[in-house]
């Protein structure tokens, strides 16, 4: 891998960038976006400089697509006479299957690899890029076939992944579709739901949120998300999100109906249970 194109320098794609520098990547990194996310990628060293798509794609060994998912799909339709052969696209998209799909029917000329790197911050942009974004989160990756993992291209990027201290996790898209809207997807609609839900009820009456302590800010953090990230993560993925609310209104209601029983502590155990479990794992 001798240059890198980030197709949408935001916090994930000057992450990335961030992240090869540091772990000793020396050659050239393309950036395309608009104009102010460029010059901010170019001046926290996350590329060395923009260009159109039409001149970092063919000059490139790895095409990184940092975009929301639209721009992603979108690109795909574009990406294909421009891509040098033997070259790997690879994407951050927070949902596969729509991208997967895409990617296979449009690109002939290069190889393709699903990714998804389960990291990130309420703060978007290059401004908040950081080197370790990365270290010791997971990196889904979504091959069609396990043998996608072995061409030269492949071996390479999953070389550098391990050096900025990703953990890789393999996976069909379609299961990982149905899991992230369990894991990732449900939180985020939890949370956006409990903040608009308080800001309904509390409004600017007293005392209001100043009875509030750090557990609301603990569970309301991700309602900071951008509905313009989480717009497409929805649309892609909402028979499987739709299925995830279900799932968890009817632990609500349960929970609502056994306010005054002994089964409320089942729920606080078995909720207990998943937490510590959790924060052995990430």
């Amino acid at each position: 891998m001798q240059r890198v194109a980030i197709i949408g320098t935001g916090l994930i794609g000057a992450s990335f960038g961030l992240a090869l520098r540091q772990a000793g990547f020396e050659g050239p990194i393309l950036g395309v976006s608009s104009p102010s996310a460029v010059a901010d990628a170019v001046a926290c060293g996350a590329i060395d400089c923009g260009a159109p798509l039409a001149e970092a794609a063919p000059q490139s060994d790895l095409v990184f697509l940092s975009q929301t998912i639209g721009r992603i799909l979108d690109t795909l339709r574009h990406l294909d006479p421009l891509v040098r052969p033997g070259a790997l696209v690879t994407d951050a998209g927070s949902t596969k299957c729509e991208i997967v799909d895409a990617a296979r029917g449009a690109l002939t000329r290069c190889q393709f690899l699903g990714g998804h790197p389960l990291a990130g911050k309420e703060t978007r942009g290059a401004a908040a890029a950081d080197a370790g974004l990365y270290r010791n989160r997971v990196w889904a990756l979504t091959p069609d076939e396990p043998c996608e993992l072995e061409t030269a291209a492949a071996r390479d990027f999953l070389g550098w992944l391990d050096r900025i201290g990703a953990r890789t996790v393999v996976l069909d898209a379609g299961e990982h579709d149905r899991v992230v809207a369990l894991t990732s997807h449900l939180p985020q609609l939890a949370s956006t739901a409990l903040a608009a839900a308080l800001g309904e009820r509390l409004g600017a009456a007293r005392p209001g949120l100043r009875l509030a302590g750090p557990g609301l800010a603990d569970m309301t953090r991700l309602a900071m998300g951008s509905y313009d990230v989480w717009r497409d993560i929805l649309a892609t993925n909402s028979e499987h999100i739709e299925r995830a609310l279900a799932v968890y209104i009817q632990k609500l209601e349960h929970m609502r109906e056994n306010l005054r029983t002994r089964q409320l502590q089942e729920e606080f155990e078995r909720g207990a249970v998943l937490a510590a479990r959790l924060r052995r794992t990430v």
